[in-house]
């Protein structure tokens, strides 16, 4: 019976439909809810607000963990509900109101959202909708595939609203690990040194009597977009791995290498899979999402631990892995983001973090977020995060796209997420740059040599040795400097 899954007896009378609690958010509100790149978030509440505001106009201020699933932030753009957005999204519906000034979206490194809200910087959260498994009977909450910001918004929210989710088995216990750090001043070390530790607790605390509502729900979380390794993503895996396979023979890595970070997307799940068939073993992961990839290398034997604020993968992925936690259980944590993205541990563990790349420019700049410097895409997310603190800040995007119309490889990028100063490597599928210890010139020449399309290669060496020419640290003809950009935007292609 879903009335099991409330461990707490007083709290069974909060139960209601979602329409019903609905009725509870006010305009202008701040909400926190739930949801890690379509993990664990609010599938019934949130949809229930758009519906609601279809006929009586309202405005929140949402905040999330990531990005949430259900097509939910596109019903609650396109019905008008958002007024602010952060910390990350990837709909398309609200992508355009963003873009077009309709929403307005706060980009954020995913392990500072939390932090703003406990330092009282921005308002504070007056409802929470939180999607768990069930109630424990001290009132205390169990997580389903996602962790987020959930604690902190049910630390401070005014009221929560709760979906139970039936879909999620009650097993789920225990594959969580909540710690809360303290606040300024008094913030401790944060004790853990490898991947697998467990420092907090298995469920979130939540004072029962802010909980005003109660919904059942059975809905399972929007499956992850998979795609299978092409050409490209395969070229980029494979450079990546002999680049590894190199560090070992030179002292520098052992063929257990450092505990991996991989963004989500293709190119990835590429990478990442290419681990099955190379000499590496006993690897683990502290990162933010578990992809299928993440399962397919426990099930080899070639990944051992891994441990992220989230599951997102595939339908097919999904029902092996929540049909058969206990093979899981021991393998991976899910964390809070604030834990699983904090700086100070990327640095203490010596992550080596793979993300993926819009745009880069000859020197190293990185551009992750925005189309032609102006229309967000998604967000930062959390590779920047991984990408200052890491041990190697690894960036891949393929050299070309687009019938090779656009050269992922710029003079200057549009919009700068990641500076030259925390990019070691970049690589695309036509090869390889590895940029530590060079200056920018010898920066920009290797960036040239192994990663332009053969297309687009003299016309961007023509520029590097003419900048060159009329000198500078970091030359540059600033005059040309967004050509390429300016080109594509008038003709549809960044060729002459």
């Amino acid at each position: 019976m879903a009335y099991e899954r409330i461990k707490l007896e007083r709290l069974k009378d909060k139960v209601m439909s979602a329409e019903e609690a609905a009725r509870f958010f006010e305009n202008d509100m701040v909400v926190g809810a739930s949801g890690f790149t379509k993990a664990g978030d609010s599938k019934v509440v949130l949809p229930a607000l758009a519906e609601r505001a279809k006929s009586e106009p309202i405005k929140i201020t949402l905040m999330t963990g990531a990005s949430l699933g259900h097509d939910t932030d596109g019903k609650l753009a396109e019905a008008g509900v958002l007024k602010k957005r952060m910390p990350f999204q990837v709909d398309r519906v609200l992508r355009n109101k963003i873009n077009a000034g309709e929403v307005l979206f706060i980009d954020q490194h995913l392990s500072e959202s939390v932090e703003l809200l406990h330092n009282n910087i921005v308002p504070p959260v007056d409802i929470a909708v939180l999607e768990v498994a069930y109630i424990d009977r001290d009132g205390s909450l169990v997580p389903t595939t996602s962790v987020g910001n959930t604690a902190t918004f049910a630390e401070l929210a005014d009221k929560v609203i709760l979906e139970i989710n039936t879909a999620i088995p009650m097993e789920v216990y225990g594959l969580h690990d909540i710690y809360k750090a303290e606040n300024y001043p008094h913030r401790n070390v944060i004790p853990i040194v490898a991947p697998w530790n467990k420092i907090g607790r298995k469920t979130i605390s939540v004072n029962p009597d802010k909980i005003v509502a109660i919904v059942f729900t059975d809905k399972k979380d929007s499956p992850a977009d998979i795609a299978e390794p092409d050409e490209k993503t395969t070229a980029i895996a494979s450079h990546i791995l002999k680049f590894f396979e190199n560090e070992v023979q030179l002292g520098h890595l052992t063929d257990r290498l450092l505990p991996l970070q991989a963004g989500i997307g293709k190119v990835a799940n590429a990478v990442l899979t290419g681990f099955k068939h190379s000499n590496f073993y006993d690897l683990t992961m502290f990162s933010e999402v578990l992809q299928d990839s993440t399962f397919d290398l426990i099930d080899s034997g070639v990944l051992s631990f891994a441990s992220a604020s989230s599951i997102t993968v595939s339908a097919a992925c999904y029902e092996r892995v929540f049909g058969n936690l206990q093979k899981y259980r021991d393998k991976i944590v899910l964390r809070p983001q604030n834990i699983s993205n904090t700086p100070g541990l990327i640095r203490r563990l010596g992550i080596i973090a793979i993300n993926t790349a819009i745009e880069f420019d000859i020197y190293g700049n990185v551009n992750s977020t925005h189309i032609a410097g102006t229309k967000i895409m998604n967000g930062i997310g959390g590779s920047g995060d991984f990408a200052r603190n890491a041990y190697l800040s690894i960036f891949v995007t393929q050299a070309a796209s687009k019938n090779n119309s656009i050269s992922h490889v710029l003079p200057m990028v549009s919009h700068v997420d990641h500076t030259e100063h925390d990019v070691d490597i970049l690589v695309t599928d036509i090869g390889l740059a590895d940029l530590r210890g060079l200056a920018p010139r010898e920066r920009a020449q290797k960036i040239i040599d192994n990663c332009v399309h053969p297309d687009f290669r003299a016309e961007l060496q023509s520029y590097f040795d003419r900048a060159c020419a009329r000198g500078g640290h970091t030359p540059h003809l600033l005059e040309e400097a967004f050509s390429w950009h300016l080109r594509l935007a008038e003709t549809g292609s960044m060729k002459r």
